[in-house]
C-alpha cells in the first residue's frame, strides 16, 4: 500500500527506500545513506539527484561533503495535490479542445462500429451500456422489441437493473411481441398480438446504438451491438411508425 502510493506520485522503489532511509537517519552522507540502504554509492547518488529534482530531499554542504536530508513528510501531500490538479486541468483540456478536435480529423463518413457479447457477462455489459449512453442524453428514454421468450434470460445477470433505470430517470417504451410482461415505473407498453410461438429476441434501440440480444442452444445468450447513427436512426423511425399504430 505504502510503496503503491509512492508510485503514484512518481517514486521508484529505489527512491522510496532511500527516502524512507533518510528519514530515519536525518542528515547524512552519500556514503552513510548508501550504507544503511544496501544500495551502491553511485546508484544512490543519482537516485537523490532525482528525489531533490521532486523538492523530496534537499542537501546542505559541510566541510568538503554534501550531507543531504529527507523533507518533512507532509511535503508528500503537497505532491499529490499538485498532482490532482495537473490530472484536472489535463481532463478539461481533453474534454474541451484535445477530444473535440480529434473528432474533427476524423474522415467525413458514417462509420458502423459492430461489437459481439456473448453469456451473462455479455448481456450485462451491454444492459449497463444502454443506461451509461442513455442516462447522459438530455431526453433520457430509449425503445425495446421484446418478446416473451428473451425476458427469463435478460436480466438474469442484472437482476437490479430496472432499480437502477428508475433511479437514472431513464424512460423506456416497450413493444412486447406476444403476451406478458410487466408494468414498471417510467415505463410504457404496447403489444403485438402473434400466432404461434416467437423466438427469442430483444433489439434496444439507444442511439446512437442498437443492441440485438438472443438465444443461442441452450439457451445461451448472445448480443451484437451497432453503433450507427444512420441505423439507429432508421430503426427509431421503424419503432415510433409502430407505436403511433399500435
Amino acid at each position: 500500500m505504502i510503496q503503491q502510493a509512492f508510485e503514484m506520485l512518481g517514486l521508484t522503489p529505489r527512491e522510496t527506500q532511500l527516502y524512507q532511509t533518510l528519514l530515519k537517519l536525518g542528515p547524512s552522507s552519500i556514503r552513510d545513506i548508501a550504507e544503511h540502504s544496501g544500495i551502491n554509492r553511485g546508484t544512490t547518488y543519482e537516485s537523490l539527484k532525482q528525489l531533490q529534482s521532486k523538492g523530496i530531499v534537499s542537501y546542505f554542504p559541510k566541510g568538503k561533503r554534501r550531507l543531504f536530508t529527507a523533507e518533512n513528510p507532509d511535503i508528500l501531500l503537497n505532491l499529490a495535490e499538485e498532482k490532482r490538479n495537473r490530472l484536472n486541468k489535463t481532463i478539461d483540456n481533453l474534454k474541451n479542445t484535445i477530444i473535440p478536435n480529434l473528432h474533427q480529423q476524423q474522415p467525413d463518413y458514417h462509420q458502423t462500429h459492430v461489437r459481439y457479447y456473448e453469456g451473462d457477462d455479455g448481456i450485462e455489459w451491454v444492459l449497463r451500456d444502454i443506461l451509461n449512453v442513455v442516462s447522459q442524453q438530455d431526453h433520457k428514454e430509449y425503445c425495446v422489441f421484446s418478446s416473451k421468450p428473451i425476458r427469463p434470460f435478460l436480466y438474469r445477470p442484472f437482476p437490479n437493473y430496472t432499480k437502477q433505470r428508475v433511479k437514472l430517470g431513464i424512460n423506456v417504451k416497450v413493444i412486447a411481441l406476444g403476451d406478458g410482461g410487466e408494468e414498471a415505473e417510467l415505463s410504457e407498453r404496447k403489444w403485438i398480438k402473434t400466432e404461434g410461438s416467437v423466438d427469442a429476441s430483444y433489439i434496444a434501440i439507444y442511439p446512437p446504438k442498437c443492441a440485438i440480444i438472443s438465444l443461442a442452444s441452450n439457451n445461451f445468450p448472445s448480443a451484437v451491438v451497432l453503433e450507427s447513427k444512420d441505423i439507429a436512426k432508421a430503426q427509431q423511425i421503424i419503432f415510433d411508425t409502430l407505436w403511433k399504430m399500435l
